[in-house]
C-alpha cells in the first residue's frame, strides 16, 4: 500500500492543495458573512438567511475541507518522514494549528449567531476577517520558499 501511495504522491499533493483552497475559501468568506450578519435585526428574515448560509458554508465546505487538508497533510508526512527534520514544516504546522483553532472559533461564533446571541461588533469581524489571509500568506511562503 505504501508503494502505491508513494507512486501517487503528486495526486496526494494535488488533493491536499485542493482541500486547502476549499478550506481557505470558507475561512475567508465566513467572517465576511458575520460582518453582514451583524447588520441585521435578530430574528428577521435576513438574519435567518445568514444563519442558513453560515451553517451550510461551515458544514458542507469548510469542515470537510479542513479534515481533508489535515488527513492529506499527515499522509504526506507519513510517506516522507524526512520532512519532520525541516524547520519550515514545524513553522507551517504551528500556523496550521492556529488556523484550525480559528476555524473552531468561527464555528463558535456561528453557533452564537444561530442563537441570536452574537456579542461582537461589525468592526471585530472585519478585523478578524484578515487573520486567515495573513496565516495563508505565511503558510504559502513557508511551503514554497522554505526559508529554514
Amino acid at each position: 500500500m505504501t508503494s502505491f501511495l508513494l507512486d501517487n504522491i503528486l495526486w496526494i499533493r494535488a488533493l491536499h492543495v485542493i482541500a486547502v483552497i476549499a478550506w481557505m475559501s470558507g475561512m475567508l468568506y465566513l467572517p465576511r458573512l458575520f460582518v453582514y450578519h451583524t447588520q441585521t435585526v435578530p430574528g428577521s428574515a435576513e438574519s435567518e438567511r445568514f444563519k442558513v448560509m453560515e451553517r451550510k458554508l461551515l458544514r458542507v465546505i469548510t469542515n470537510p475541507a479542513m479534515i481533508a487538508a489535515w488527513l492529506l497533510g499527515i499522509l504526506q508526512i507519513w510517506l516522507m518522514p524526512g520532512l519532520l527534520h525541516e524547520g519550515w514544516l514545524h513553522a507551517k504546522l504551528g500556523l496550521v494549528v492556529i488556523l484550525s483553532a480559528l476555524h473552531g472559533y468561527f464555528a463558535m461564533c456561528m453557533k452564537k449567531f444561530a442563537r441570536d446571541q452574537n456579542d461582537k461588533s461589525e468592526r471585530f469581524y472585519r478585523i478578524l476577517n484578515e487573520v486567515p489571509a495573513v496565516l495563508m500568506v505565511l503558510i504559502v511562503i513557508l511551503v514554497i520558499v522554505k526559508p529554514f
